[in-house]
């Protein structure tokens, strides 16, 4: 399984500097990769394009909502941003939510998992360079891009099961949030990979990011998850999939305890299925980071 770290969102005068450092530290740390939210601050492909450079390491987005970019649009975004970095962009894209897209964005959210599917028809040519000539219910296109930078991952959102064969049939694979062993193995794994399969790809890469804390008082730590990413325990792709591993909240599928456990837990995701752990530190940040260094050369 290989490790990487979600960066988190600069806060001081020179956002890029600072991220800069962090995808720096993590390369000089042996992580296989660095990945970074989409939300209401940065944009992460630009910044990946400004902070990445010269970094020998994976640089990923964990994820870009698609509503608002036309599929070309951000085609032509990330090859540029990959040629910029030197062949070294993941690109990550979801459906994000109901509240975000159509509250505030305006967009419907009627039929997510079919914008998904046309979006994908037109982004993943596009990407590639090829001519695209596409008239679906929610995309069209007619258009071939010739940006440097073509040929890259790409991972799709998905947790349901509409959405997981999507991803296993076209897509390079799946980032995942807030879902625990138990829904990876018993849900997650099997259905993406049998549909990859079925479509004669290789098996994808299953990308779990989960929120990390190494620490002495694991009950603190959990009731600190549980208020931090409270949100989403409350979002219902979310939380249906902490339902489903039959936790209460975030805290519950926290990553928590003193080494040896957090260890043990990181590996019970490698025996469920996951390819790549992506760990949100939180917490005791110094600690927290030096034993996911000792667990990724374990």
């Amino acid at each position: 399984m290989r490790f990487g770290l979600l960066l988190s969102e600069p806060t001081g005068q020179d956002p890029f500097a600072e991220l800069s450092e962090k995808i720096a530290s993590a390369a000089d740390d042996g992580f296989d990769s660095a990945w970074m939210s989409h939300i209401f601050g940065l944009d992460a492909l630009t910044a990946l394009a400004v902070a990445g450079r010269g970094h020998a390491i994976e640089l990923g987005t964990a994820v870009v909502p698609i509503y608002p970019r036309h599929p070309a649009a951000l085609a032509q975004q990330a090859m540029t941003v990959n040629a910029a970095l030197g062949g070294r962009l993941t690109l990550g894209i979801g459906l994000s939510h109901r509240v975000v897209i159509e509250d505030m964005y305006g967009y419907s959210f009627d039929k997510p998992a079919r914008q998904m599917k046309e979006y994908l028809e037109v982004l993943l040519p596009a990407s590639r360079g090829d001519q695209v000539d596409y008239t679906g219910e929610t995309v069209k296109a007619n258009i071939r891009l010739g940006a440097p930078g073509a040929g890259f991952p790409v991972l799709v959102a998905a947790l349901g099961p509409r959405m997981l064969k999507l991803a296993g049939a076209v897509a390079d694979g799946t980032a995942l949030w807030m879902t625990g062993p138990k829904t990876v193995a018993d849900h997650i794994a099997p259905t993406i990979n049998a549909a990859a399969a079925e479509a004669g790809r290789e098996r994808p890469r299953i990308v779990c990011s989960l929120p990390v804390s190494v620490t002495d008082d694991p009950a603190a730590a959990r009731a600190r998850a549980d208020e931090m990413f409270e949100v989403y325990g409350q979002l219902p792709s979310y939380r249906a999939m902490l339902d489903r591993e039959g936790a209460a909240g975030p805290g519950d599928v926290a990553i928590v305890g003193d080494e040896s456990s957090v260890r043990a837990q990181i590996e019970q995701l490698a025996e469920a299925g996951v390819t790549d752990f992506v760990a949100s530190v939180f917490g005791d940040r110094r600690r927290t980071h030096e034993a996911l260094i000792g667990a990724s050369k374990a």
